[in-house]
């Protein structure tokens, strides 16, 4: 197992695994698009790569107060195994060498099995309202 940061050749089978893993996201969330864009901003694009395919996915940012991660996914097969923590640890310790203090996640209020996950990672809930706009 290998986790590294992104590359173009991860393009294809990185949209393919976000599919599987997000079958219900929403159309602004299509890895297509959101790859390239993230690409164009910074390379914090994060892959799990086992036998050469790519099993799990990570995107983290940092604006230089704080951190976040996105779209964390681990494909179904490689679950419950310490895939996922160690995909989370190593993005944020690639945080954490950018001068990042602080991480924040948002996670769909329904999906009790990822708050546990990121509670066992030290991710505590923190009570705020969430609030965004589409432009």
């Amino acid at each position: 197992m290998i986790i590294r940061k992104f590359k173009p050749n991860d393009k294809e089978p990185l949209i393919s695994l976000w599919k599987r893993v997000f079958p219900d996201d929403p159309p602004h969330n299509a890895p297509e698009s959101v790859i390239p864009q993230k690409l164009a901003v910074d390379d914090l694009i994060f892959v799990i790569e086992m036998d050469s395919a790519i099993v799990g996915a990570c995107i983290a940012g940092y604006d230089g107060h704080r951190g976040w991660l996105y779209a964390v996914a681990v494909d179904a097969p490689y679950r419950k195994n310490g895939l996922g923590a160690d995909l989370v640890n190593y993005a944020l310790n690639s945080l954490k060498r950018l001068g990042c203090q602080k991480v924040n996640i948002q996670i769909r209020s329904d999906n009790h099995a990822v708050e546990d996950f990121y509670k066992t990672l030290g991710f505590v809930k923190e009570e705020r309202i969430s609030m965004g706009k589409f432009l």
